[in-house]
């Protein structure tokens, strides 16, 4: 509603008091938020944040992170609101708390707030924006033998729905000898008159590569010079293991759109994510699930079209949610700021550079992503000798460390060092990993 009409709702339900009351206790909260981020003075303060079992090494937090206390006590903040006065929390705080959330994602990507759609997931992101894309007759999606299932499915439910044309290709032959310029040249020869879509994932969860996503966009944008607006390749980035981990800005990366889940490396609540798409882009895409945007309901009853809100709004999938966790997801994004994103990526590199090249050094392993950080982010793959992916991971477990095994046809024992582990972590897990041989 607009602030009109919600603060005659909540007159006519007698909810203006209790809201107010409420909204009272908000600047302490927010006092109490920077108190917890001042503590950041060390790696080891960054680790006290997080309720993590000690006595585990968690090298899988990027599948689902554990929350830090800035986000914890946002949620708890959140819920207890809404536990006390469901109503009126929400009609208090729903659209001041999603206008927070939105300039928080924005600052951190280096966008506009107007640019960004609030979904749950990279799974929904990408189901809304592959689901709503608008194709003429003869136009095909492009996109790659690498990708996720969520991707794949993603595209496959929509041609068997629209009949669209999707087609896969090869970006490089081995992550062993495989280049940047090899990615970029597979990219630019898979590339014909009919491509309209392109649709990539920036870090392959299945090996830990990483693509050179600008050098991509460029070659892209090289071929769209020739190209009427309506022919013009948009490029889609499937950036949920990049987020959180390499230091960009959305503006600069070049290209179209990005979707992440944000309850990984951001540490964002779990159940949240988001789209950011750019401004000349946003326009192929159509929601599919109505918004609950206040200003699209306002119009809505006043018997208005809404038509111009900006696209993300109505990509922005309404009904309810768990409130009290996508509120609290800027203060995910203040976390990794009071960090700073240049020390973030850092930090992952050098743990991952650690752990690479400790295991390109056993005989026993074998090692399937790239050791240059030009290719790799924060995801490492690898085979143990005579050894079933499954049974390294569970004899970690044993041992106290939390691994995972790639969910693909092809699988790897896959570890994934970032901001809550320290380098004895890391020299602990390769000293197990020295020692493990096929019986």
């Amino acid at each position: 509603m607009s602030d009109i009409g919600r603060r005659g709702f909540l007159v006519r339900t007698g909810l203006t008091l209790s809201a107010a009351v409420l909204a009272g206790a908000q600047p302490r909260a927010s006092a109490e938020q920077a108190t917890s981020s001042s503590r950041l003075k060390s790696w080891e303060d960054l680790r006290a944040q997080f309720p993590l079992s000690p006595q585990l090494i968690h090298l899988a937090a990027f599948f689902l992170a554990s929350h830090p206390t800035p986000v914890r006590e946002a949620i708890e903040r959140h819920r207890a609101g809404l536990d006390t006065d469901p109503i009126g929390y929400w009609f208090e705080h729903e659209e001041k708390q999603e206008a927070q959330v939105l300039q928080a994602a924005a600052e951190y990507l280096g966008g506009n707030p107007t640019d960004i759609a609030l979904t749950d997931s990279t799974t929904m992101g990408l189901g809304l924006l592959y689901g709503g894309l608008q194709l003429r007759s003869g136009q095909e999606i492009l996109t790659t033998t690498h990708d996720h299932y969520s991707t794949e499915t993603a595209l496959r439910l929509r041609a068997e729905r629209t009949g669209a044309m999707v087609r896969q290709i090869h970006l490089y032959r081995s992550t062993k000898t495989v280049s940047r310029d090899e990615i970029v040249d597979s990219l630019r020869k898979g590339i014909t008159t009919m491509t309209r879509i392109v649709a990539v994932t920036w870090v392959h969860s299945s090996t830990g590569l990483k693509l050179p996503i600008h050098e991509m966009a460029l070659a892209i944008q090289t071929i769209n010079r020739s190209r009427e607006e309506r022919d013009r390749i948009i490029f889609c980035v499937d950036g949920v293991h990049a987020l959180g981990v390499e230091d960009f800005r959305v503006s600069e990366l070049g290209c179209d759109f990005l979707i992440a889940g944000t309850h990984k490396w951001m540490f964002g609540p779990r159940g949240t994510g988001l789209v950011w798409g750019h401004p000349k882009a946003w326009p192929i895409a159509r929601a599919t699930i109505p918004t609950f945007s206040s200003q699209a309901y306002d119009l809505w009853m006043e018997n208005k079209s809404s038509k111009d809100l900006p696209p993300s709004v109505h990509m922005t999938p309404g009904g309810f949610h768990s409130f009290e966790h996508r509120w609290a997801l800027g203060e995910a994004f203040t976390f990794h700021q009071t960090i700073g994103k240049s020390k973030v990526m850092q930090r992952i590199y050098e743990l991952n550079q650690q752990l690479k090249q400790g295991l390109a050094a056993m005989p026993h392993v074998t090692l399937h992503t790239p050791v240059s950080q030009d290719l790799s982010a924060g995801i490492v793959c690898f085979e143990v000798a005579g050894m079933a992916p499954r049974t390294v991971v569970e004899k970690f477990r044993r041992r106290g460390i939390v691994g995972s095994v790639t969910p693909y046809a092809t699988k790897y024992v896959r570890l994934a060092p970032c901001l809550i582990n320290s380098p004895k972590e890391i020299e602990t897990t390769l000293a197990e990993i020295r020692n493990l041989r096929a019986s």
